[in-house]
């Protein structure tokens, strides 16, 4: 829990506005690629977030890698993991996902990935600005 705990803060640090963000944002750094943000779900306690960085196959198309999913509790300030996909192009992380396969396995070494990139992407300087709000 701790680890879930630490990725909150971490989130926090690149996006200040969460709870109160809708959408998707981009975030520029100079020394990195794009990361986009999407809010795909929330509810009172609980939302649902995708982060990723964007690249261009050879069709042209929008390739999401990795392309991370989770979920972040409000009430218990935490972040978990819930799929992080990226394709095994490189043999190591095909040995590793063979090797590393049972749920608490993929939960551990997910939410550890997850610390480091948002390490990294502080690091980089990406940092979400806060969204501003429309008055009504």
């Amino acid at each position: 829990m701790v680890l879930y705990e630490a990725n909150f803060i971490k989130l926090s640090q690149l996006v200040p506005d969460f709870f109160e963000r809708t959408g998707t944002s981009v975030s520029r750094s100079a020394g990195d690629c794009d990361l986009h943000l999407g809010i795909e779900a929330r509810s009172r306690y609980t939302s649902q977030v995708r982060l990723s960085y964007r690249f261009a196959d050879s069709d042209s198309k929008w390739v999401a890698e990795p392309d991370l999913l989770a979920k972040v509790y409000r009430d218990a300030r935490m972040v978990e993991v819930r799929s992080w996909v990226y394709p095994d192009r490189h043999p190591l992380l095909r040995e590793l996902g063979a090797r590393y396969f049972r749920p608490l396995d993929l939960c551990w070494s997910r939410n550890i990935m997850l610390s480091k990139w948002l390490d990294y992407l502080l690091e980089c300087g990406h940092k979400f600005p806060v969204q501003s709000r429309v008055s009504a």
